[in-house]
């Protein structure tokens, strides 16, 4: 498929979008939801444009353009506050959670005032709706974010570990593609660089190594090839370093 060397890649991946709003629905659609930078999908990174396409071809057949912002909210790509704006665009629709609450169950969802008046002439329910403490438990963590300049570090050590796993790449060769913004990073693993083939039960056993050695990573992909990880935005130089010498250790292993 077409790489970051192509500058039109974000419109050549958009028009897969194009043609299934063509040729497999009815031309009118309810929605196109989308996380901003894929999580599970393996840490992909969308190419420039990507969604400023895709969100002109969903809104001309009438549908809302929804972010997903679970993962990739809250300042984590350092540069931006929120991973749609990195492709700049605005959604009419955003969903967000986890990192809103640091470990205390909260989720939200932000729109438009006039899609909101929509929603408030139906009935709709709630278990959990609404709760106080957790709210107060949210706003309190967003102050932190921005008191404790959360989102730099983010951009910060986030850098550092790309740039490192830039160079872990060129040490092992069963690294194919590392990847990500802030600190929402991943390492795709291929057993051989030009056919791409997924190296899913070695990146199954890196984690298992890893995890011996006290650090605790995911993985995703459609194959499960990717290692993935979103360290918590507090992360200083020293844990950096130790994740680095860490997945050093396992690949060599």
């Amino acid at each position: 498929m077409w790489g970051r060397d192509d500058v039109d890649a974000g419109k050549k991946y958009a028009a897969d979008v194009k043609s299934l709003l063509d040729f497999a629905t009815s031309g009118q659609i309810a929605a196109f939801i989308a996380e901003s930078i894929q999580g599970v999908g393996g840490c992909v990174v969308f190419s420039d444009g990507y969604l400023k396409h895709v969100y002109e071809y969903v809104r001309g057949a009438g549908g809302l353009c929804i972010a997903d912002e679970v993962q990739s909210g809250f300042g984590r790509t350092g540069t931006h506050y929120w991973g749609f704006e990195t492709q700049g665009v605005i959604p009419d629709i955003v969903t967000m959670a986890k990192g809103i609450g640091n470990g205390c169950p909260l989720g939200a969802v932000v729109t438009t005032p006039k899609i909101a008046q929509a929603l408030a002439q139906r009935t709709h329910f709630n278990t959990f709706g609404g709760n106080p403490v957790v709210c107060a438990q949210g706003r309190a963590v967003l102050e932190v974010i921005d008191r404790e300049k959360l989102q730099g570090n983010a951009l910060k050590i986030g850098n550092k570990i790309l740039a490192s796993l830039s160079g872990l790449k060129e040490k092992h060769k069963l690294i194919g593609d590392v990847r990500g913004k802030g600190l929402m990073l991943g390492i795709e693993l291929v057993k051989d660089r030009q056919s791409k083939e997924p190296a899913k039960e070695e990146c199954a056993q890196i984690l298992e190594t890893c995890k011996e050695m006290g650090l605790l990573l995911g993985k995703g992909g459609l194959w499960g090839q990717t290692i993935r990880f979103s360290p918590p935005m507090c992360v200083n130089e020293q844990d950096a370093d130790f994740l680095l010498d860490v997945l050093d250790s396992a690949f060599s292993a």
